[in-house]
């Protein structure tokens, strides 16, 4: 780098005797005999405290190499292991519950007769699980409970059978129930007495609850559906009097077979899936055919 040029005035200033500096000029003039080159003080001290902050640097250089040459040749074993904290684990979300009405009239008046065989099948279901079923809301006898880990919702709508659309509609809007896991069970004159069928999706076939849900459901007809047979009426008597007409005795043992089989049906249907147990249910004989 090129030395500063001064201005003449500068290179005539005096300086005390003991504090004066070299300075140097591009044509530096004849120094006087008195003028003394020895180094100021500071610009001394200050040239032995560089030398000793670079002997200290190249100390903390050696200490530092040491220190990693150290580390180095320890495997990583003997080195200290940090243990991060484990993620926990995310919570599965809420199981939605199944609803699983059940179709008749309410009364006494209707107790026992073919179009409540769903009530029945209800009130099977919910005596096998302990499930009360005293509580009314939703237009409907209503009750909770769980099948194994799935939780369940019993209900047997109190605004007679064509109009049963109105209680379920209730309930599955207010729940938010995806369609697939209401089940409805209900009489069938078209399957024989005491026989039971598990299907996935369907029409009403001319029953009128089962027409009224479909309208409440704004015409979806995706739900799960266990039909209960019961046959033809004999001879010539009127279908509306056949289906208000109670079981005898022999008839109500083998209804009490079908529920039972039902009953199994539902848990392996809620526990194994539905393909499962329409499998188990549709291949399944009567009492009357196995008799």
């Amino acid at each position: 780098m090129k030395a500063a040029v001064f201005p003449s005035k500068i290179a005539s200033l005096g300086l005390p005797s003991g504090h004066r500096c070299a300075l140097f000029f591009r044509s530096p003039p004849a120094l006087p005999s008195s003028f003394s080159t020895t180094p100021c003080r500071k610009l001394a001290r200050g040239i032995r405290g560089s030398e000793g902050f670079m002997s200290h640097s190249s100390s903390s250089s050696q200490l530092f190499s040491s220190l990693s040459n150290s580390f180095s040749s320890q495997s990583e074993s003997e080195l200290p292991q940090v243990q991060l904290p484990s993620p926990k684990p995310k919570s599965p979300p809420p199981q939605l519950p199944w609803l699983i009405v059940g179709l008749g009239n309410p009364g006494k008046k209707y107790q026992g007769t073919r179009h409540n065989v769903g009530f029945e099948m209800v009130d099977a279901l919910a005596e096998a699980e302990g499930i009360s079923m005293n509580t009314f809301n939703f237009k409907a006898l209503f009750g909770k409970g769980v099948i194994g880990n799935i939780p369940i919702m019993l209900a047997k709508p109190q605004t007679f059978m064509n109009a049963s659309g109105e209680s379920v509609g209730q309930i599955v809007s207010f729940y938010k129930i995806p369609l697939k896991q209401v089940l409805v069970i209900y009489d069938d004159l078209d399957l024989p007495f005491g026989k039971l069928r598990l299907l996935p999706k369907g029409g009403h076939g001319g029953h009128n609850g089962m027409r009224s849900i479909i309208d409440r459901l704004k015409g979806s007809r995706d739900f799960p559906r266990l039909r209960i047979g019961i046959g033809r009426p004999p001879g010539k008597m009127d279908t509306a009097n056949y289906v208000l007409r109670q079981f005898n005795k022999q008839e109500q043992e083998e209804l009490d077979y079908t529920f039972q089989t039902g009953l199994e049906a539902i848990r392996i249907m809620l526990l194994e899936g539905f393909n499962k147990s329409a499998t188990f249910v549709n291949t399944q004989k009567s009492m009357q055919q196995l008799s």
